[in-house]
């Protein structure tokens, strides 16, 4: 999936969206300048590839919290999935379970859990925790009941930024009462505790993983003190993510923060990143700076809008046989850390 295939694959996908839903999947906060930024950071690092190694056998597997995967290359959470697919999340999980990845699922998703799955994805439920924390139980209740093997807590939304439709429809004035939340109680968000908690802090880790007996990944981590924070409060993976641009405009790209968050994490837990992966080099430059695996987001979306479930496996797989090129002319025949490969990472 080169830079320029991922941009065909956008615009086909845009060409079969309603102009809001389009502008909702490809926009930023502010003025994007984040957004606009995630992809050049990673285009900016070079590689210095080892010679005279073995890459005869080539092995993309790996494991993600000790689910094992048959590629480091997972999808991350992202909701209105049934305005792209009418098939929505249940599609999309189909496709990653053939793929044999892992599936972070948002809260705000608009199929049921059960639906989600029975497809037999290994999957990952995403979470905002609200002012009332109780108020989310039944929410990571139902996760847990239909399989969820980790919450991942999204910490770098106390508020949602604005994003700037100007005069134009938005996607909030066409959303179909089934496209959001339906994994919610009937009344969820109507009461003013319902709203996303602006005092997050660390014992919220400790009580997630009390209530629901599962690992805990903190999402939204660019911050080398923050990521440590976590760990000691027990986070079992730290994700290094700015929101794909769409939080704090102007927020460090995550290909620029991985390194010292990879630092600061030590053996202590995994790492992952999202935000401007668009090409198997990149995969392998995320992998050799530390991180366990990769996320992406508004790729797998827009394969989804273009041509549902196969198209996301058809997309999804070229990106792992890209990793795979890289790999064996860079002199790496597992996903393994290693700086030295990264030749930013050394100076």
């Amino acid at each position: 999936m080169s830079i320029h295939r991922l941009e065909r694959l956008a615009g086909e996908a845009e060409a079969r969206l309603p102009v809001a839903v389009a502008r909702y999947f490809r926009q930023g906060s502010g003025a994007s300048v984040s957004t606009a930024e995630a992809v050049t950071a990673w285009e900016r690092q070079r590689l210095l590839p080892h010679a005279l190694v073995d890459v005869s056998q080539v092995e993309t597997g790996t494991t993600l919290l000790g689910t094992p995967v048959r590629t480091p290359i997972a999808v991350a959470p992202s909701t209105f999935q049934r305005a792209a697919d009418p098939q929505g999340e249940r599609a999309m999980a189909a496709a990653v379970a053939e793929l044999g990845s892992l599936l972070t699922v948002s809260s705000n998703a608009g199929t049921r859990f059960e639906a989600i799955a029975e497809t037999g994805v290994a999957w990952w439920l995403q979470a905002y925790l609200p002012s009332d924390r109780h108020a989310a139980l039944p929410l990571l209740e139902r996760a847990v009941e239909a399989g969820a093997r980790a919450i991942v807590l999204t910490a770098d939304t106390p508020v949602v930024a604005n994003k700037d439709d100007g005069d134009a429809e938005t996607i909030w004035q066409i959303a179909e009462d089934d496209w959001l939340q339906v994994n919610f109680d009937a009344n969820y968000g109507s009461r003013p505790e319902h709203a996303k908690a602006r005092d997050l802090g660390p014992a919220d880790i400790e009580w997630l993983r009390e209530r629901t007996g599962l690992p805990v990944v903190v999402k939204g981590i660019l911050r080398p003190d923050d990521a440590a924070r976590c760990v000691a409060a027990g986070a079992a993976a730290i994700w290094v993510s700015n929101h794909g641009g769409r939080q704090l405009d102007g927020a460090a790209a995550t290909a620029d923060c991985l390194p010292d968050v990879v630092a600061a994490v030590g053996d202590q837990a995994e790492v992952y990143v999202d935000g401007g992966i668009r090409s198997g080099r990149h995969v392998l430059t995320a992998l050799a700076l530390g991180a366990r695996g990769v996320f992406l987001g508004r790729p797998p979306l827009w394969a989804l809008a273009a041509g549902g479930r196969d198209r996301v496996v058809t997309e999804m797989t070229v990106l792992n046989d890209e990793l795979v090129e890289a790999m064996q002319l860079a002199g790496m025949s597992r996903p393994r850390a290693d700086p030295s490969l990264v030749m930013t990472a050394r100076r």
